[in-house]
């Protein structure tokens, strides 16, 4: 046997106790019965003012699972900043483009010490065409609410999945 031919095979015997040794935990590990998916779903999320603030606490709550439970352990607190701000001036001195900015300041309490275990932010972006049907851009302008809406639920949630991994 030619050597070229047993080099994949022994490549593979030398990696292999390697990535057994590796650090990777999967996050979720033990489905809904896991540590991480208790913990998400013992938290309970505070009511959020306005629009925007429903959208954000029904997404984080869809993510988190039974979230607000009777036996929540922890508190989430967010506040939200959504900016809609024009870019592009055309020749008449209309909009022609807008930039839409959601950020979310957030804490995590622990509610039986009452100690902030997370404190920190996420946020997104994106870029609407302003056309010259109005009704046309209000729904580009919704829209873009509602997928930066997920966007920054899906990174707080994954933000307090390794905080309450760490626990």
């Amino acid at each position: 046997m030619r050597f070229s031919a047993l080099l994949p095979a022994l490549l593979i015997g030398v990696a292999a106790p390697m990535l057994g040794a590796c650090a990777l935990k999967p996050v979720y590990a033990g489905g809904a019965s896991g540590a991480v998916a208790q913990g998400l779903a013992a938290v309970e999320v505070s009511a959020i003012p306005g629009k925007n603030g429903w959208l954000m606490r029904d997404a984080l709550q869809q993510r988190m699972g039974l979230a607000g439970a009777a036996t929540s352990r922890y508190r989430l607190d967010v506040v939200l900043d959504d900016q809609l701000k024009g870019l592009g001036l055309l020749g008449d001195d209309t909009i022609g483009r807008e930039r839409r900015t959601l950020r979310a300041r957030y804490r995590l309490v622990d509610l039986d010490s009452g100690e902030t275990l997370l404190d920190a932010t996420a946020g997104s972006d994106a870029g609407i065409d302003v056309v010259s049907s109005e009704y046309a851009t209000i729904a580009a302008e919704q829209a873009a609410l509602e997928n930066l809406t997920v966007d920054v639920a899906d990174k707080i949630v994954t933000s307090l999945s390794m905080t309450l991994r760490q626990r």
